[in-house]
Parts: C-alpha cells; structure tokens; sequence
C-alpha cells in the first residue's frame, strides 16, 4: 500500500515541479523575446508613422546625432503601391534586390509584427498604410506611383539566433531536469509519508494493543462463565468467587473502553473541552479528599499544599481527570509507609503542581516512553493493580489539550516526580 502510495505522491510531486519548470521556462522565453525585438519593433512602428512624402521624394528627418533617420544597415524601408508592387526609394544594400524581398512583404498584413526566415537569414516585416496627404512618389527613372503602404524590413538573425540557443539550453535543462525533478519527488514523497507510516503504524499497534488488553477479561469472563454453567445447582454463595471475578474483569473492561473512547475521539479531534476560570487548588483537595482513605490504607502520607489562589483557565472534568490519574498511579505504585505530595504554585503565565512520591520510580530505559498508549514498565505488576497502560497517554492530552506542559523524572526506588504546567488564561 505505501510503495503504491509513494509512487503516485512521487508522480504528483513531479508533475507538479514539471508543470512549474515549464511555466518559469516560458516566461523567461516569452521576456526575452519580448525585450529583444522591443526597441527594433518601437524603431519600425516609429520610422513608418513618421515616413512622408514631400514632392515626391522621401523626407528625411535628422536624429538627434544628425544622421539620417532611414538610413539604418539592418532596417530596408521599402514602399508598396496601389498595385502591389514593392518599391524601393533608399538604395539597398550590396547583393539585395527589390525582387528578393517580395517574398517576404507579400503576404504582411498591415499594422502586424512578423518574422520569417528565407534564405538562412530572419527578418522582422512590418507594414503600415502610408499616413501622408500625398502619396504620389516620383521612381529613380521619373516614374510616378501611388504609395499605399510603408513595408519596414529588419535584419534580426542575431535575436533569433540568440533565442534558439535559448531553447535549446532549456530544451536541454528539461531533460536533465526531469530526472532531478523525478528524485526530488521521490524524496519529497518519502519524507510526506513518514508521519503517515508513523501514525499507520501507531493505529496498528493500537489496535493490536487494545485487542490483547480486551482479550485477557474476556477469558477471563468466559472461562468463570462456563465453570459456573457446569454446576448449575451451586447457588449465587457458592459460585460468589467467579461472579466477584467477572464483576471485576468486567469493570476493567469497562474501564478500558471508555479509556479507548477517549483517546479515539482525541485523535479525531471530537473531544470538545468546555473551558472556563477554575480553582485548581480547589479541585486539587477535593481529589486528595477522595484518596485519602486509600492512602490510609497503605500507610501512606498524603500531602497537599499550595497558594490560595490557582486560577486556570479549562475543563473542570478533564482536569479532575487528570489528577485522578496521577494520583491513582502515585498510591498504585507507592509502597506501605510512603509519602506522596503535591505542590502547586504561580508561574510567569499560569499555574505549576507538582505531585511527587517516595515508590517504585520508573526505570531510565522506561521514562521516554511513559507517555505512550499500552506502554508499562512493569507489566506484571500493572495488570495486578489493574492498570491499563492509557491513563498517562490521556493525562497527556489533557495537558497539551490544554495549552500546557507535562514532563515526568524518576530514579529507580526513589520515587517519581510529574510537574504540570497550565496556562492562566485561554491559549
């Protein structure tokens, strides 16, 4: 599926870099052409505007240089009459004759800029009806004819050869441009499909993570089910031991769909917060309240202290989440005649707690990855107290669904420390 995947995203990749060499290619294309015959074309235009007839003669206005305007070696002005013919009133140039050039005035079409290519030489024709009041010209043998059009005729064989070599080097950069565009593609393809490799292979695991935890309570159901199916005279006293056992199996189970629910929805961005001012020292106690008879049993001191006011800006039942689950873990994995203290304060822009205790302490190799779903140290002992391996992974989400920061340090048999930063106000 991903190599399919990689070679269309390689495709569009490519025929997208393509499709942009290809526009760049002719812009350029277009700009020079367009820069190379601007001032030969504005010179054309201008010379056959101004071209007039006085007595039959061509008047010839001086440049600012004082030479003659018309006399330029790569612009022939040339003269057609009412009949057709071409004329010629300037003399031509060494081995150019009027008869040579028809070829290439006969078919203009007045007021339009055109290059053809004749006898291995590009010239640019331009024609314009003749804009005097007296078009009689008289010929160099006493010959009167009547002007009809100006034909300017322009030597460009070095534009036109300026612009091929221009199509072929970009004729040339296409072809070695492709197979660049091709790896760059390809590359550009495998490095959009990591995240996704990442997150399939993440679902994968998911799932295959979830359907292992789901498995052990179901058999664990099944078999208590079948066993009391097999002494169908036992009353609910005797059988109470495996109903305790799938009462228990089933509340686990429970719990960890509904833990799967949320991260599922979390993912799909469908966990809404409702988010308004809180005291979190209020909620703070109000849980350590709850936990302090299980504390009691374990002979563990539980503390709690912080400033009177933690005002942050969130979910109330998120946060309440999120302190059930770092303080269900703390007394989880606390042992008898431990401690287990939280902390909160004021930072810059929110609010600090800290909840640190005196048990077990995560291993180093384990600390990295004590954020990610299913993911125990100890698995043993986590399925013994009931753990899933998903409460740290949602007490994440709701940290940075939040706004803020969660991080976690730990020495093995000395305890572990998670510090919690919230913002004050809406981020």
């Amino acid at each position: 599926m991903f190599q399919r995947t990689l070679l269309k995203l390689t495709a569009v990749n490519s025929a997208v870099f393509l499709v942009i060499f290809i526009l760049f290619a002719t812009t350029l294309y277009g700009y020079v052409n367009d820069k190379l015959f601007d001032k030969i074309d504005a010179a054309m235009y201008q010379r056959a505007q101004n071209f007039r007839l006085v007595n039959g003669r061509p008047s010839l206005h001086m440049n600012r240089t004082g030479r003659a305007e018309f006399f330029d070696p790569r612009v022939l002005l040339l003269l057609r009459d009412n009949t057709g013919k071409i004329l010629s009133v300037f003399p031509l140039p060494p081995l150019v004759e009027v008869d040579d050039l028809l070829n290439l005035v006969e078919d203009t079409t007045p007021g339009t800029l055109q290059t053809i290519k004749t006898e291995g030489h590009s010239y640019r024709v331009f024609s314009l009806p003749y804009a005097g009041e007296n078009p009689n010209v008289v010929l160099a043998n006493g010959e009167n004819r009547t002007v009809k059009e100006v034909v300017l005729i322009s030597i460009v064989d070095p534009e036109v050869q300026l612009l091929e070599r221009l199509f072929i080097i970009i004729g040339v950069g296409l072809v070695i441009g492709m197979l660049v565009i091709i790896g760059a593609g390809f590359y550009l393809a495998r490095r959009a499909l990591v995240p996704i490799r990442a997150a399939w292979n993440r679902q994968q695991q998911f799932v295959a993570d979830a359907s292992h935890e789901l498995r052990t309570p179901l058999t664990v159901i099944k078999t208590n089910a079948e066993l009391m199916l097999r002494h169908p005279q036992y009353t609910i006293e005797q059988e109470s031991q495996r109903v305790a056992n799938v009462l228990r199996e089933a509340t686990r189970m429970n719990r960890l769909v509904n833990s799967l629910l949320t991260l599922a929805r979390a993912d799909a961005n469908q966990a809404e917060l409702q988010l308004a001012p809180l005291d979190l020292r209020a909620i703070t106690q109000d849980i350590v309240e709850q936990f302090l008879p299980m504390a009691e049993m374990k002979k563990i001191t539980l503390e709690f202290s912080a400033a009177k006011e933690l005002e942050i800006f969130g979910d109330k039942e998120r946060i309440h989440q999120l302190l059930i689950i770092l303080l269900d873990n703390a007394i989880k994995y606390t042992p008898e005649e431990g401690h287990i203290t939280l902390k909160g304060g004021k930072t810059g822009g929110g609010v600090q707690l800290e909840v640190s205790d005196t048990g077990i302490g995560i291993p180093p190799a384990d600390l990295p990855r004590v954020f990610d779903r299913f993911y125990r140290g100890d698995k043993v002992r986590s399925r013994k107290e009931g753990g899933t391996g998903l409460g740290l992974a949602i007490a994440k989400w709701i940290v940075e669904k939040h706004g803020g920061k969660i991080s976690v340090e730990s020495r093995l048999g000395e305890g572990t420390r998670f510090v919690l930063s919230l913002p004050s106000r809406r981020s």
